[in-house]
C-alpha cells in the first residue's frame, strides 16, 4: 500500500510541474500543448484537474482525503469496483473566467483510482464532502482488525500411560 501512495505523489508532483511548464510556454508563445493532461480544443487548452489524495491507516479504518477545492457534491461521483476505488467529477472555472486568464489552477474533467487492500468491509464504506474535501472512511473487516493472543504457560503436563 505504501508503495502506492509514494508512485501517486510523485505522479501527481510531476503533473503538476508539467502542468505549469506548458502553461507557461502556452501563456508567453500562445502555443497550444498537447502533451499529457492538457487537451487541446478549438477554444484553446482544457486543463484537466488531478486532484491530491492522502490516506492514513488507523486500527479500525483506512481513511482517504481527497482535496477537491471547488467541486459540489452533483459533479462527483464515488464508485467501487472489484477492488478499486473510482472517483471522477469535473472541476469547472468559475463564471466569467477569462479565455486568456493566467491560472495555477487545473479545470477540467477527472478520474482517480485507488486501488483498495484486501480485507476491508467495502460495505459500510461513507463517504463526507465538506469544505472542498472529500473524506472516505473504510472500516477494516473483523479478520484484519489487531487482536491479542493470550500466552499460555508450559505449567499443565499430562501423563503418559504404558
Amino acid at each position: 500500500m505504501m508503495s502506492s501512495v509514494l508512485a501517486g505523489d510523485v505522479r501527481q508532483t510531476l503533473d503538476q510541474f508539467r502542468r505549469s511548464v506548458d502553461q507557461l510556454f502556452e501563456n508567453f508563445y500562445g502555443l497550444p500543448v498537447e502533451s499529457g493532461r492538457a487537451i487541446g480544443t478549438s477554444t484553446g487548452t482544457q486543463w484537466v484537474f488531478t486532484p491530491a489524495v492522502e490516506t492514513a491507516w488507523g486500527d479500525t479504518a483506512l481513511n482517504l482525503r481527497v482535496i477537491l477545492p471547488g467541486v459540489p457534491q452533483h459533479d462527483l461521483k464515488v464508485n467501487i469496483q472489484g477492488n478499486q476505488l473510482l472517483i471522477e467529477g469535473e472541476r469547472k472555472p468559475p463564471e466569467g473566467f477569462a479565455k486568456n486568464a493566467y491560472t495555477q489552477l487545473s479545470y477540467g474533467r477527472f478520474r482517480t483510482e485507488v486501488t483498495l487492500p484486501p480485507g476491508l468491509d467495502l460495505d459500510k464504506m461513507n463517504c463526507q464532502l465538506h469544505d472542498g474535501i472529500l473524506n472516505i472512511h473504510v472500516p477494516v473487516g473483523e479478520k484484519m482488525r489487531p487482536r491479542q493472543i493470550q500466552i499460555q504457560t508450559g505449567d499443565q503436563r499430562k501423563g503418559i500411560t504404558a
